[in-house]
């Protein structure tokens, strides 16, 4: 994970974590969960989350047994530090380099890992409105190249998309772009 935040920030599960919580700040988790996701120990993660939380970026609950964990979407730098996270995982060079360039796009969605802020390295995309799938073919390709990850895409038409909509949200998945023109509701 060599990017801008390993410059900045020494510790590396402090920037898994940041990179978990702040990308979808939708998203919350606990300790055991995040220390088997990044293969460290539970008491590296913890002092993470202690510090990360004592500095207020991170807010905590307790749910029965388990304390989960969310990025403070009060904090004043939280849009700062949530855009930092989307240009180090790719997802701005997503946006630019083949959402704006798409036509008749009417919605991009970012499903599985990637709409967890987990950094998989693959980054499912779904499509939604009148594609060329030759043209989304070729800008994958080239924005595959420029952010060194995969990027595996689900091109829809509306009516298609409106058929399993339902379907779709019973699994993690995140708006990263919308038509101000957008026809669905």
């Amino acid at each position: 994970m060599d990017n801008i935040l390993t410059g900045i920030i020494g510790s590396k599960t402090r920037i898994k974590l940041l990179v978990r919580l702040f990308f979808n700040p939708q998203t919350r988790a606990y300790l055991r969960e995040l220390a088997k996701e990044f293969g460290v120990s539970t008491n590296a993660v913890r002092l993470e989350l202690n510090q990360l939380e004592k500095t207020n970026l991170l807010k905590s609950e307790k749910n029965g047994r388990k304390v989960y964990y969310r990025a403070n979407t009060d904090y004043a730098l939280f849009p700062e530090l949530k855009s930092m996270v989307a240009k180090v995982m790719g997802i701005d060079q997503v946006i630019d380099g083949i959402v704006n360039r798409l036509g008749k796009l009417e919605q991009a969605y970012l499903l599985g890992d990637y709409a967890e802020g987990k950094d998989s390295g693959i980054i499912d995309l779904l499509l939604v409105g009148d594609i060329d799938r030759y043209q989304l073919s070729d800008l994958c390709k080239k924005t595959e190249r420029y952010i060194k990850r995969k990027i595996r895409t689900l091109a829809l038409s509306t009516s298609e998309f409106q058929e399993i909509e339902t379907k779709l949200f019973k699994k993690p998945c995140m708006l990263i772009w919308k038509s101000l023109n957008n026809s669905l509701q």
